[in-house]
């Protein structure tokens, strides 16, 4: 159990560094310049501060999600056992969520907004800028998803077998 915990908190923890390492560059490299594009018409790294959450929703309501950031890691580490499935792509997308949750958490309590660079774009239609946190955050939720369309999947199988056995 605590060599899990151990492992688990390395792996949060060299996650959050990944995030950080990447918006301390957005910061050194971005910020204050003209962004760089890496695919053109496609990818650009630009500096973005988001006061807000996705899509630039609820902007400068910074403290209370950071407050609502604080409440969902204490609800996902409270119910993680009925929230992620055991194994190992249960295990990585809890692992995601966590070091997203935090990452994002430790901008608006360091920076008062979160730090993107993401920005993928056609021609003019640009997707919401977004940063490695968030890409944690949304792989975790792709995960939890697939993961449980499986499991729904497997009761049906079973329930059939169930059925045709009787």
């Amino acid at each position: 159990m605590l060599k899990r915990f151990v492992l688990s908190f390395a792996a949060v923890m060299n996650l959050l560094l990944l995030d950080q390492v990447v918006k301390e560059f957005a910061i050194r490299r971005l910020k204050g310049d003209m962004p760089i594009t890496v695919i053109p018409n496609l990818f650009n790294l630009s500096y973005v501060e988001n006061r807000g959450m996705a899509w630039g929703l609820l902007q400068g309501y910074v403290w209370p999600l950071a407050a609502f950031a604080c409440l969902a890691m204490g609800v996902l580490i409270w119910k993680r056992r009925s929230i992620f499935p055991a194994g190992v792509a249960g295990t990585l997308a809890e692992l995601l969520l966590y070091a997203g949750i935090l990452g994002n958490l430790i901008d608006r309590l360091a920076r008062g907004c979160v730090v993107d660079m993401f920005d993928f774009h056609w021609g003019v239609h640009h997707f919401p800028c977004f940063n490695v946190a968030d890409s944690y955050i949304t792989v975790a939720a792709g995960l939890l998803i697939l993961l449980g369309l499986f499991e729904k999947q497997g009761e049906k199988k079973r329930e059939r077998g169930r059925h045709d056995s009787a």
